[in-house]
């Protein structure tokens, strides 16, 4: 078959699509508006970069020079802010269930006096476990505080007995933690979770948008029209409209409905490439977009930034022929949908960005190999956030590729499966 005659399928199918989308704004969003909305929507909502502020409660059943100390060094550190000074634990437990607070303090009566008696003095931190970065936080921070002021305190009496400042420092506290953090040094939330989520809504809405767009074909009983037309066959190209669809029946005869005689597959390949041309071309620039705003403010090689632009491109495209099988495969673009929609929303869970993927179970680590946003994700944060060698990351690019393949053929072999079977076109 000439090159002549697959590149008119390809323009042929670009424009039979492109017809579609200007006669239809719902799918033209999916395309255009909905992606771009989700990658601005998502920014804004972490641009506040770190998490500061957390509101507690404290219970000061003291009142005391060192507890009042105490209530400024938590005031005083930049994670914490103290909502209210709480007079009973009902109180408190009730702010904590409205989510008006998310930890308490509670200093004990006599917590001054112990101290200066030198006896133990405990200070009691309730926090909302339910929320776990919240609590993480808090009791880092509480910690923190608590930390300083003992060693302040411990320090003070050391000296009052005579040793030097210096050498009670030491004395206090011989042995000492230097932590240097390596990547991501100012928890910088953007970086963590913003640049890896816009992926993953976007490998969504992909899939979708794979499902939808030659789901579509099935549903309204045409694509045979559209293959005819991909083909140079002649047929009058009628393009349906979401307002004006034929009723579904699945009772379609093979009379009513005359399939190609001869499908070529390399005409379907080139037909699908023209089909889906246009969210592709879109979704290329959601992916300029998406990787500007998660390239960190320290320099990043050019190498790295093109590997990662080009593994996410492949996953769009991955994705679009993901959804388009699951369409394909069940004659369904209902059960096509919620085939995406069962594998491609909860895949972020299994990536190992929120929780280690050495935690979850074997079986887990098995999905979580299956799905490919989970390696997208390892290349992502290894070239934008850890500046790792790009030959590291190859490995993933090619087998990328090599998928995106793959089910681009196996789509254009189902597409041939379902031209041969009118009967089942109409399925919703």
């Amino acid at each position: 078959m000439s090159l002549t005659k697959l590149g008119d399928a390809f323009l042929r199918s670009a424009a039979y699509e492109r017809r579609f989308l200007a006669k239809n704004p719902w799918d033209l969003a999916m395309v255009v508006w909905i992606p771009l909305t989700t990658v601005l929507l998502i920014w804004w909502i972490f641009s506040q970069i770190q998490i500061t502020d957390l509101p507690i409660g404290v219970i000061d059943n003291d009142r005391g020079p060192i507890a009042n100390t105490a209530v400024r060094y938590l005031e005083a550190n930049p994670n914490l802010t103290v909502k209210q000074l709480y007079h009973t634990p009902a109180a408190a437990k009730a702010a904590i269930l409205q989510r008006d607070i998310y930890g308490v303090v509670i200093i004990p009566e006599g917590f001054s006096r112990n101290i200066s008696s030198s006896k133990p003095a405990p200070i009691i931190l309730q926090v909302n476990a339910q929320y776990g970065t919240h609590s993480g936080i808090i009791q880092t921070s509480v910690q923190s505080v608590i930390g300083t002021l003992s060693a302040g305190v411990e320090m003070k009496r050391l000296v009052k007995q005579g040793m030097a400042p210096s050498q009670a420092a030491i004395a206090y506290s011989p042995i000492k933690i230097q932590r240097i953090s390596l990547f991501n040094a100012a928890t910088d939330y953007q970086q963590f979770l913003a640049s890896t989520v816009i992926p993953a809504l976007l490998h969504i809405l992909a899939m979708v948008i794979g499902a939808t767009t030659i789901g579509r074909e099935l549903r309204d009983k045409r694509i045979d029209r559209w293959y005819r037309f991909i083909n140079g066959s002649r047929a009058h190209l009628t393009v349906p409209s979401n307002d004006n669809q034929p009723s579904p029946s699945n009772n379609v005869s093979k009379s009513q409905y005359q399939t190609p005689e001869k499908v070529s597959v390399l005409v379907l390949i080139f037909g699908l490439l023209g089909k889906y041309f246009w969210p592709l071309l879109a979704y290329s620039v959601w992916s300029i977009l998406a990787l500007w705003l998660a390239a960190p403010q320290q320099s990043i090689a050019i190498s790295a930034l093109m590997v990662t632009y080009v593994s996410l491109v492949l996953l769009m495209m991955l994705s679009f022929w993901l959804g388009a099988i699951f369409t394909l495969s069940s004659f369904s673009l209902r059960m096509g949908l919620s085939a995406t929609g069962f594998i491609s929303a909860p895949s972020y869970a299994f990536a190992g960005v929120t929780f280690p993927y050495v935690a979850i179970s074997k079986n887990a680590q098995h999905w979580s190999d299956v799905l490919p946003l989970t390696h997208y994700l390892k290349l992502h944060i290894a070239q934008l956030q850890m500046q790792a060698p790009v030959i590291i990351s190859l490995p993933i690019v090619y087998g990328l590729t090599l998928a995106t393949l793959v089910t681009l053929y196996l789509t254009a072999l189902l597409s041939k499966r379902a031209l041969a079977h009118p009967e089942r076109w109409g399925a919703r």
